[in-house]
């Protein structure tokens, strides 16, 4: 696994979500938009067992966090509401915080830990492509690149 390079921070000024795509047979909704500044890459590695997508909405209560944590693959999420602060050895200082509107990119294997260090609850819009068998978060900072 290799671990993800900082990426340039999001830009601020976040165009709005797409109108819903309707027709008779068929409705799209866009939940949430955010912007990167950079380039993105998403790389997962699934062997012979494949890769697995997963869409979740997170919500994370004022003074909660994730814990440390690491991932298999890559995630690529929006933050719909709040401010979190995201603690990693990839950013100056080992800290991001990350707005409303904007995206957030996680390479595999790096550990890390989000935290709602404000007090209005924080909602993640998250995908996860992560190996197929493989948990979507690792709490076992053995199994993560240090």
């Amino acid at each position: 696994m290799t671990a993800c390079s900082p990426a340039a921070p999001p830009s601020t000024e976040m165009p709005a979500p797409a109108p819903a795509e309707t027709t008779d047979a068929v409705r799209a909704i866009d939940i949430a938009a955010g912007q990167q500044d950079g380039p993105v890459d998403v790389e997962v590695d699934g062997g012979a067992e494949g890769v697995g997508v997963t869409f979740r909405e997170i919500t994370i209560e004022p003074g909660a966090g994730t814990g440390e944590h690491c991932h298999y693959g890559q995630l690529i999420a929006v933050v719909e509401q709040g401010e979190l602060t995201h603690y990693a050895d990839i950013y100056p200082g080992g800290v991001h915080v990350y707005r409303a509107g904007e995206s957030i990119i996680e390479g595999a294997g790096y550990p890390h830990e989000g935290r709602n260090e404000g007090d209005d609850d924080v909602v993640l819009m998250v995908t996860y492509v992560i190996p197929e068998g493989k948990p979507l978060a690792e709490t076992d900072l053995a199994n993560c690149d240090h």
